[in-house]
Formats: C-alpha cells, structure tokens, sequence
C-alpha cells in the first residue's frame, strides 16, 4: 500500500481549518493542522510534510515570514492561500519560495488540482535527483547548474560540493565532512581544496566571496547553504 502523503494546513480559521482537513483525508491524504505561523515553522522542521498550504494571516508570524524562514531548510512544495486579490502579495509569496498560490474562498476541487500538481512536480524531481531553491536548480543525474534559467558552467568536483552543501540546506557542514564525503578520507587539517571549490562556486553563482550571503563561512564549523537566498 502507497504511504498517504502528508500535508500541513497552516490555517488560524479553526472552521475553515477544519473543512480543508475533512476534505484532504477524504481525498486520501494525512493532515496535521498549525493555527500559528511559530508553530507552523517548528512542525515543517520537524515533520518535513510533503506539501503546507499556508495561509497569509496568522499570528505570531504572518505567512510570508514563515515561508521565507521555511526556506533555508525545506525544498517541498508550499502552497499560499490569500483573501487578498493584490498581486503584489501574490508575487511577493512567489518571490519567498512559495511555489503556487490559491484565492479565497478556496473552492475544493481547484485546491485539489492545485495540490495534486504540486506534488506530482515534486515526485519528478525526486526521480531526476533534482534540487530547487528559488531560482537555482540542480540536478545531479546530468550535473548542471541553473540560476535564472541560465545554465553555469560547473566542473564536476565543484558540482559535487555544491550539491552535498544543497542537500543539507540550512544545517552547517564541516570541512571534515565534506572531506570525508568526497574523497574518503578523514579531513587531515591542511587540505584546502574544498575552500578553493566554495570560492569558485560563489563566484559562478554571484554569491560575494568577501561577505557570502548564499554560502556562508561559519567560523570553527564549517560552511551553511543558505536555502532561502535564491
């Protein structure tokens, strides 16, 4: 039996909250319901659903501010729900990593469709080896590099480190490890040739090696892949 998907309704409408679960589990999905957007961060972090459908007005944290901190360590698909018709939100949303958007009042079968695409997208890319951030795509089976639509030229150890920092969005990764990782070997101290890959990486991808915003130093520790910089 396939395993049901699970999906986070990040709502503060208890009554509307309810419907759309009522709806999802009878469509064959889990659901587990966050009415905050501080709760809603710590259960995408912990949980890793495979999809949220994420409201815009919430308290605590407002709907954008959880996406744009959903972002540095979660790749699935986000689905935003707006009572606005401002595109500016709209477009806003998009600009955060939020993958799609529906308007309110939600109809049923348009939340559905949208849902189903989301995640079917997803599954693809899961079976292509494919990681998406914003505007940059990777995908390990051919080894390239996208950002805005523009392919960059990668060498394959630099796409290798790329794709081990990528993979780990939002979690510091020593030089050991990556080390480790890539030839074998436990990192002996004096091997330089991953900080040599990082520079070279952040200058293809436009990330300032003098103050990185995208790859980050993090001194005595290692490097971080800043997942919602993209």
């Amino acid at each position: 039996m396939q395993q049901q998907e699970n999906i986070l309704v990040v709502e503060d409408d208890t009554s509307l909250a309810e419907w759309i679960s009522d709806y999802l589990i009878d469509n064959g999905y889990q659901v587990t319901v966050a009415n905050r957007g501080d709760i809603a961060v710590d259960l995408i972090r912990s949980d890793t659903p495979d999809l949220v459908l994420l409201d815009i007005m919430l308290p605590e944290k407002d709907g954008f501010q959880v996406c744009r901190e959903a972002r540095a360590f979660y790749s699935k698909p986000i689905l935003m729900m707006t009572a606005c018709s401002e595109e500016a939100d709209e477009i806003l949303g998009l600009e955060l990593g939020a993958n799609d958007y529906v308007n309110k009042p939600v109809k049923p079968r348009i939340l559905l469709a949208r849902i189903k695409a989301l995640l079917r997208r997803t599954e693809m890319d899961a079976a292509g080896h494919r990681l998406i951030f914003g505007d940059l795509v990777l995908d390990k089976k051919s080894k390239s590099v996208k950002l805005q639509n523009n392919t960059i030229p990668f060498s394959s150890n630099e796409f290798e480190v790329l794709w081990l920092l990528a993979e780990s969005a939002g979690q510091v990764i020593s030089r050991d490890d990556l080390v480790s990782k890539l030839r074998g070997i436990e990192y002996d101290g004096f091997d330089r040739s991953v900080d040599v890959r990082v520079c070279r990486i952040r200058k293809k991808l436009s990330d300032d090696p003098s103050n990185p915003a995208k790859i980050k130093t993090i001194r005595g520790k290692g490097y971080l892949f800043a997942g919602d910089a993209w």
